[in-house]
């Protein structure tokens, strides 16, 4: 049984209440001190029963000083490792706690199963059993500090550590190091996470890539939409930046300081999207907060609702929206209480709308609301001209992330970017870069370190603008075939003989392409 003792902080009271168990013959196999001022005495007695508590009691609240007594399930220590341990647990990445002879102390489950191990069994064991090539108790004396991305490679696997010195009595000189606690993430993994984190962010137009012409004739129409006070409606292929572009307009609005809220309809149950936007009354539903809960749109008064995929929203949903952009009013559910508010709603959609409208899956009156000002957001394979520039500003962002030198693109890379269809657009081309610069050893990204999955190859003509002349599509379909063709054949002379045709002819179409710099 644990006890909690509420008391006075004096000397000799934990002697004072331990001799009154010691009366009984009962053992205190653990106690501890707790408490903001140290007024509480937790004590763990296992054989004391609930009739010798009861007897107990009494005289253990006459002891000078204790002013209550009464049971508890754990004590502190025993909470904060139950804690301790279920943080670990939720934790994707392995977590390692080693101490200055290079042991394990202690690891969450994603460690165990990484070191082929129960976690049971990892206090104890010697780093140098897996990273025999790194010293990291002399790492962590020599920078003292904390290191990030150190990369290294376990079972196989190349990892990005993070490593956190522990000192003794927050003292930071090395002589009072403890240990340090590993953190490791994959590097093929990163590039995945980048995005989540990075498209938080509230951040305007002067931030949006604008190499491509196209981007920059984008860019212009929507700084001119983003002060009107109307419904806006983005479209665009998933991972072209709809969610960027929602941000910078309301940035750049006359609502540019009040809240920016998002929800992203695209898979929502309808009962979660209705509760999510317009909010609920105390006890609307079996499991709701007695309190009830305030929804996205009026976290959001006075700012910007985003509603990414709108087109996915149910036919209740799509009703109680058209009302709202009707006339500002709602319901929350549960409630027949009306809430009028002034929201601006920009949406945002892969679909096509009009589509859905015949095929009565979304409400035209709806779809006439929300088309009041329409931003078409091109795919990357239509912006290809600008993708190197891309690259290189992704590549200068993930290379500061991690902490490693800058990388440079080789001709062989820079032709594989173009040649590659992108079905997710923007957003896959930041994340790839991400992993390659992670991946990459020496100065240059090459092919290899690009991981790009053939799926979703587009049609032949995607892409190709078919309004010039008959030789600019030529000339277009020619530079594509060259790009796509020169990683796996990296030299005029080499493509040349791939494609039947002579040295210098290839070498000139190159140069004229720009792609590659042999001149074999």
């Amino acid at each position: 049984m644990r006890l909690r003792f509420h008391c006075q902080n004096r000397i000799g009271i934990l002697r004072d209440i331990v001799a009154h168990f010691a009366d009984y013959g009962l053992n205190v196999a653990h106690g501890e001190v707790g408490g903001e001022h140290g007024n509480a005495i937790y004590l763990h007695v296992p054989h004391l029963l609930n009739a010798q508590l009861a007897t107990l009691k009494p005289e253990l609240e006459r002891v000078p000083g204790v002013f209550g007594v009464r049971r508890v399930s754990l004590m502190p220590s025993e909470r904060r490792h139950l804690e301790l341990d279920a943080l670990l647990s939720s934790l994707s990445d392995p977590v390692m706690s080693i101490d200055m002879e290079g042991h394990l102390v202690a690891a969450n489950r994603a460690a165990g199963q990484l070191l082929g191990v129960r976690v049971d069994e990892v206090p104890g064991l010697s780093l140098d059993r897996y990273l025999p090539d790194l010293d990291l108790p002399a790492l962590i004396r020599r920078n003292n500090a904390r290191v990030n991305g150190l990369r290294v490679k376990l079972r196989d696997t190349v990892f990005l550590a993070d490593i956190a010195p522990l000192h003794r009595e927050h003292q930071a000189d090395v002589a009072s190091l403890a240990g340090a606690v590993v953190t490791l993430h994959r590097a093929d993994r990163i590039g995945e996470r980048i995005y989540q984190v990075q498209r938080q962010e509230l951040r305007g137009f002067e931030s949006l890539f604008q190499a491509s012409p196209r981007l920059e004739a984008l860019i212009r129409e929507a700084r001119r939409m983003a002060p009107l006070d109307a419904p806006l409606l983005i479209q665009g292929e998933t991972g072209t930046g709809k969610e960027l572009l929602a941000r910078a307009c309301h940035l750049a609005s006359p609502r540019g300081q009040a809240p920016f809220m998002a929800l992203n309809c695209a898979g929502l149950p309808e009962s979660m999207a209705e509760t999510e936007l317009f909010g609920y009354a105390p006890g609307a539903f079996e499991g709701a907060r007695p309190e009830g809960k305030l929804g996205l749109l009026e976290l959001t008064a006075g700012g910007t609702i985003f509603l990414d995929e709108v087109g996915e929203t149910s036919p209740r949903m799509q009703v109680k929206l058209l009302r709202f952009l009707q006339d500002g009013g709602f319901r929350r559910v549960g409630s027949d209480e009306e809430t009028y508010l002034d929201v601006r709603v920009i949406c945002a959609t892969q679909q096509d709308l009009p589509t859905l409208c015949a095929e009565g899956r979304f409400r035209q009156d709806l779809y006439h609301r929300l088309n009041v000002l329409t931003l078409n957001v091109p795919p990357l394979r239509d912006c290809l001209d600008g993708i190197e520039e891309l690259a290189a500003h992704f590549i200068d962002r993930a290379a500061t992330q991690i902490g490693c030198p800058l990388p440079t693109l080789s001709p062989a890379a820079v032709a594989r970017l173009t040649a590659y269809h992108w079905p997710g657009n923007v957003r896959q081309l930041e994340n790839v870069l991400f992993q390659a610069v992670s991946l990459c050893e020496g100065g240059t990204i090459e092919p290899a370190h690009l991981r790009l999955p053939d799926v979703g190859q587009a049609p032949g003509l995607t892409g190709i603008d078919l309004d010039g002349s008959l030789a600019d599509i030529h000339a277009e379909v020619e530079r594509r075939v060259l790009a796509a063709l020169y990683p796996q054949h990296p030299s005029s002379r080499q493509l040349a003989r791939r494609l039947g045709v002579s040295h210098t002819t290839i070498a000139n179409k190159l140069k004229r392409y720009g792609i590659g710099t042999e001149e074999a």
